[in-house]
């Protein structure tokens, strides 16, 4: 089947499902394949639960004229999500960096709604599947599709830009994410850097915070560039107020309050603000907006338990946004401070020595009670507590009670789950 004849499929049944756990009626069902699950094997059951079509790529699962026979189904996805995103009239943004990539583009959501039919990204499917899922929600009358990209090895981004074919682009930062398959921070800044690439080639327009002097270098000739400072008055002004702990922020004359911790969220909130006004957003909008966004998923979540004042901030972590989630912890006006800290994942050969820097800095600021969580951590030389797993948290939590009305910062990789902690202290 050609492209545009599936296209034509798509358009008269609009929803794609990769799960058949999840299939609802007329969904066409791509069955991709993956090193422990092949697809193939649930076509018949695809159809029993609803689907109008399934697209296979072994001859051995043909059933009827509703399973499509394909070279290879990924590939057919992500040619189909190009095709429609060619189809469609919606201006693309896209988004990629090591840290705070969906807070922003979940802030660039919430401006531009204001003003136009946008969507974006669910969650952080993020990648060669779910950037093209993302492309394929996009509808006859969406204004703005604002798409993220993630990756974890060079061309991975330039590959995800053929996919979507972005109108617009931002990085939001350069850090120490993803090191074992980036090869190190320079391979990240090259990995990153990706979407400048294709923006640039193809005479697009590239949003920057020219606080950030890799941004700035590395855009230095470029013309179609807008952008915020702090200091630079090339740029639209922004400054940051406070984060005490929620960030305050000056545009001109006008004091936005946001409901996001750390200053590091600062640029996140610039990011928005700046492609809002490219897009002519009423300014009274984008500031409504702002202040009544507030972060949810683990994502630098406030919670108050147990007499307690928790800043939830376990769904990722990497050295760069460890180090400043750290910095500004230590920098609120809170008693009692206690750190939870699990590993830092996808480090490769640069673990051991990330994990001591952590831990170093933990000791260096003097918190109140640091526990570190993990294989990684429990090898650090520190006075700190360690513990080896996320059981031996528990079970240390269950006799050493953390004291009452303490603050505490939960943070740590995806894979450790830390908001489990929650139902313990």
């Amino acid at each position: 089947m050609k492209i545009q004849d599936l296209h034509s499929a798509f358009l008269a049944n609009p929803s794609i499902s990769t799960d058949t756990r999840k299939i609802k009626t007329n969904d066409i069902f791509f069955a991709l394949k993956g090193e422990n699950f092949n697809g193939n094997r649930y076509a018949q059951k695809a159809l029993d639960n609803g689907a109008s079509l399934v697209i296979i790529d072994e001859e051995d699962y043909i059933l009827n004229d509703r399973t499509i026979l394909v070279k290879d189904v990924l590939t057919s996805l992500q040619q189909l999500a190009n095709y429609h995103r060619n189809h469609c009239n919606a201006k693309v943004i896209s988004l990629t960096g090591s840290n705070g990539k969906t807070t922003t583009k979940e802030l660039i959501k919430t401006v531009l709604s204001k003003t136009y039919n946008t969507i974006a990204t669910k969650g952080n499917l993020n990648n060669h599947i779910g950037v093209p899922l993302t492309l394929l929600t996009i509808q006859a009358d969406t204004e703005i599709a604002i798409v993220e990209m993630g990756a974890n090895h060079l061309k991975e981004i330039a590959f995800l830009c053929e996919i979507a074919e972005p109108d617009f682009g931002y990085i939001t930062n350069f850090g120490k994410a993803h090191l074992e398959g980036f090869g190190g921070i320079e391979g990240v800044k090259k990995g990153k850097s990706e979407l400048y690439d294709y923006l640039t080639l193809n005479n697009k327009t590239i949003f920057l915070n020219a606080d950030d002097t890799i941004q700035l270098e590395k855009l230095s000739t470029y013309t179609k560039k807008y952008g915020f400072s702090s200091e630079n008055s090339k740029y639209y002004n922004i400054k940051l107020v406070e984060a005490q702990p929620f960030v305050t922020l000056k545009v001109k004359d006008t004091i936005i309050k946001s409901n996001l911790i750390g200053a590091y969220n600062f640029t996140n909130c610039c990011a928005a603000i700046i492609i809002a006004k490219y897009f002519n957003v009423d300014f009274n909008e984008v500031k409504s907006a702002i202040e009544k966004y507030t972060p949810d998923n683990n994502r630098s979540q406030i919670l108050n338990t147990n007499g307690h004042y928790i800043i939830l901030d376990a769904y990722n972590a990497n050295p760069s946004s460890m180090t400043v989630a750290l910095k500004n912890f230590h920098s609120i006006n809170k008693d009692r401070k206690v750190l939870i800290l699990g590993d830092m994942f996808e480090l490769g050969h640069s673990a051991k020595e990330e994990h001591q820097n952590i831990a170093d800095l933990t000791e260096k600021l003097n918190f109140e009670q640091v526990l570190l969580v993990g294989e990684n951590f429990y090898l650090t030389n520190t006075s700190a507590t360690k513990l080896k797993s996320f059981d031996h948290l528990k079970d240390y939590l269950e006799v050493n009670q953390i004291p009452a009305n303490s603050t505490i910062l939960i943070k740590g990789s995806r894979g450790m789950a830390l908001e489990r902690v929650l139902d313990f202290v």
